[in-house]
């Protein structure tokens, strides 16, 4: 026997019972963003490798070790999309709809790093984005945030995630903060962790973020990114928190939030739950004013957040938010016995469909005892069963059986649509 084919490790299968658990969760992200006049865009999993290393950073974790490049039939090379900020930008850019315009756009689908799986991180993950351009104030920031609290509210996650916020200030404001915190280390260099020497002479403000006991001991006296924020950021971010505080939408303040990425400027934010351990982020964002001219298209603000679906999705089974609606039900499930029965059941099927198309409805096939029927029937969940045989065609009737009471009647098959709907609606 040949040997089985396996998944690759760190891409999995999202099987029956837990996508309806996504399906619920998409829909419900869909309806929140569109109560916000936010179009959905669409773009391919696959890109330029350039677009990354000049949006997302050469020296970034993301360019240096965890993207899937390679090269195509031409020697181009290509990228499977780590994140789906710069794909929005160039997207939107390409098609003409950024300069001079304002855009409220998300997105949903699969990213792909390669990084070390483990519960809520996994090699092919999927984010939900949504992004705004052509606004440069911060109501928009505010009004992102706010969107994303009355999305926790609607799955009931309000209550579980804490809203993290800082500012990084303008491009000219951490580079000077960088030289100052370069200088600082540089001195305790040995008593860094490995990535976070590294880190000293690619990306020093990730050393902020460091999880290492010995690294955060030598911060605490580092300089402070606070200390070198521009004046016309400092106003942007005080007007984001008076606008968050007036709207009832509580945050902490913390200086060490400086995101990964080298797009982002002025406002960083992430949303972040005690309930998933180390996989503490399930929202995260910011502003990202230069990225647009970054990618060769003209100066446009902007600024937007994404969400990992599979750590929300873990979040909600954690809590056991999972709402009955988001559980596939079968309401009706139709049992025949009988060549001429099974061809009466398809078009009762049909009927009961006809009337209201939201019932979820299942047609036994492929022949089989009445009694192994049944078990299906009963393993389905079906709130109730319909019997046809040849006794009950010849007498124009259906058996109607609500599985929860184990009550039986007989109803004439003019009638089970009008029965059914009654049911249905107590």
């Amino acid at each position: 026997m040949s040997r089985k084919v396996q998944a690759i490790r760190g891409m999995n299968d999202i099987l029956p019972g837990q996508s309806s658990i996504w399906l619920y969760l998409e829909k419900t992200v869909a309806e929140v963003v569109h109560g916000y006049g936010y179009q959905q865009i669409r773009f391919p999993i696959v890109e330029s490798t350039d677009l990354f290393k000049r949006g997302v950073g050469e020296t970034t974790d993301i360019v240096e070790k965890e993207m899937y490049t390679f090269d195509d039939r031409n020697g181009e090379s290509l990228t499977l999309r780590p994140e789906g900020t710069a794909s929005c930008v160039r997207a939107a850019d390409q098609a003409g709809l950024l300069y001079n315009q304002v855009q409220r756009l998300w997105y949903t689908g699969p990213m792909f790093r390669y990084e070390r799986p483990q519960k809520g991180r996994y090699r092919q993950f999927h984010q939900i984005g949504v992004e705004s351009f052509g606004i440069s104030t911060p109501d928009i920031d505010a009004e992102l945030i706010i969107l994303s609290a009355r999305l926790w509210k609607k799955l009931g996650l309000l209550e579980h995630v804490e809203l993290q916020l800082n500012t990084i200030g303008v491009a000219a404001a951490r580079e000077s903060f960088k030289l100052a915190l370069v200088e600082y280390l540089s001195e305790y260099k040995e008593k860094l962790d490995a990535d976070s020497q590294r880190r000293l002479t690619t990306n020093p403000l990730r050393i902020l973020d460091s999880k290492d006991e010995g690294t955060q001991s030598v911060l605490q006296n580092a300089p402070s990114l606070e200390e070198f924020i521009d004046e016309e950021s400092r106003l942007h971010f005080e007007r984001l928190k008076s606008i968050l505080i007036d709207n009832g939408v509580p945050f902490t303040i913390n200086p060490s939030l400086v995101r990964g990425l080298d797009y982002y400027g002025k406002t960083v934010f992430e949303w972040v739950t005690t309930h998933l351990g180390a996989q503490a982020t399930v929202c995260a964002g910011g502003r990202y004013d230069g990225l647009v001219e970054q990618l060769g298209g003209r100066s446009t603000p902007g600024v937007g957040f994404a969400m990992g679906i599979e750590r929300l999705v873990l979040l909600l089974e954690v809590l056991n938010l999972i709402p009955e609606v988001a559980k596939e039900k079968i309401d009706v499930f139709l049992v025949s016995v009988g060549e001429t029965a099974e061809l009466a059941s398809f078009k009762l099927a049909e009927q009961l469909k006809d009337t209201n198309d939201q019932w979820a409805v299942l047609r036994h096939c492929g022949g089989g005892s009445f009694k192994s029927q049944m078990k299906k029937s009963d393993k389905s969940g079906a709130r109730f069963t319909l019997i046809l045989g040849e006794d009950e065609l010849v007498k124009g009737i259906c058996q109607i059986k609500d599985m929860s009471t184990g009550e039986q009647i007989e109803c004439s098959l003019d009638s089970v649509a009008n029965y059914l709907s009654q049911q249905f609606s107590n």
